[in-house]
């Protein structure tokens, strides 16, 4: 197997355990043994338990010596809950390690330097960019800023309509968009709505698989609005946690949060609308379907934008079709 080829195994492996190594990264880690073949996979377990590479050194037994660890984020090199992964992969025999992405925790990092001090060859950078803009990317956003990263996830007729001229809104997109939006969730550390969409719709805002039934994790549920919400809400049953934020200020929202990583803002266009105004929205997922439904019901609210030349500017940094649908990522530009 190239490197290349395993790096993209352990992404795949980051991408399975996201949402359940909180508050550390998703990483994922493969051991390719002398001979170039896989010997061990791992992702980084609950906090407390072992990270990456000591899963798939566990996988991969006597066959890691003298072999590679692809791993896609710089083996720390820190004691904390558990002990620093670059002993695990000396004391194996490893005798090379690629990453993806160097560790931005100062505290962490340094992994990499005392591999080479060791005589281990280490090669950096083999797929940073799919690994930043994928499992890490969340991580490495509060990393570099101390501040949750929000993606404000929505889905819309072709035209920017978010409900038909009623109120009807379900289903805009197709089954397949809704399971993809099911797996971010249980990939998240919190959603967000405001009020007026617990009123209206009455949601759980829980992860579900295909078959209705809740995902091993659940983000926490927050609520955000001045108004009481009814004890009999759905989204306060007893699926996961809620809080309720009495404010309107975006930024107080995230104060709140500061201790979590990765938010997605569910809300109608009032709250999404809010949350661009503030400058606090790092990405975007749209979903939007081959519908046309008119109507007044826009996706978002006013921004702030009174004219063309102040528009918001994005980037595209994927386009993806999932079903009939298609769903679009997008970064500030």
């Amino acid at each position: 197997m190239t490197p290349a080829a395993a790096m993209r195994l352990a992404i795949e492996q980051a991408e399975q355990v996201k949402g359940s190594t909180y508050p550390n990264p998703p990483v994922g880690a493969v051991i390719l043994d002398s001979d170039g073949q896989i010997a061990g996979v791992g992702g980084t377990q609950p906090v407390g338990g072992p990270h990456a590479e000591v899963m798939a050194l566990q996988a991969a037994g006597d066959r890691a010596k003298g072999g590679t660890a692809v791993v896609t984020l710089e083996p720390c090199n820190h004691h904390g809950r558990t002990p620093p992964c670059v002993d695990a992969l000396l004391a194996a025999g490893i005798s090379s390690v690629t990453y993806a992405v160097p560790d931005p925790n100062a505290e962490a990092a340094g992994g990499a330097q005392r591999l080479v001090d060791a005589g281990v060859t280490v090669s950096p950078g083999l797929l940073a960019d799919e690994v930043e803009k994928g499992p890490l990317r969340e991580w490495l956003h509060k990393q570099r800023t101390g501040l949750p990263h929000v993606t404000w996830k929505f889905a819309t007729s072709v035209d920017g309509r978010s409900a038909a001229a009623d109120g009807s809104s379900q289903w805009i997109t197709s089954e397949a968009a809704r399971a993809d939006v099911h797996r971010k969730r249980a990939a998240a550390d919190a959603i967000v709505v405001g009020t007026g969409t617990v009123f209206v719709d009455d949601p759980t805002l829980t992860a579900r698989r295909p078959d209705g039934t809740l995902t091993d994790h659940q983000p926490l549920r927050v609520v955000v609005g001045m108004r009481e919400v009814s004890l009999d809400a759905n989204v306060l049953n007893d699926d996961s946690h809620t809080m309720l934020i009495r404010t309107h200020d975006p930024h107080e929202v995230m104060r709140s949060l500061g201790d979590r990583t990765d938010v997605l803002l569910e809300g109608g266009p009032t709250l999404a609308g809010a949350f661009l105004r503030a400058g606090v929205v790092n990405r975007i997922l749209a979903y939007v379907a081959p519908m046309l439904l008119g109507g007044p019901i826009t996706a978002v609210d006013d921004i702030g934008v009174p004219s063309i030349v102040h528009a918001q500017r994005w980037r595209f940094d994927g386009i993806t079709a999932i079903g009939p649908d298609v769903r679009l990522s997008l970064v500030p530009n």
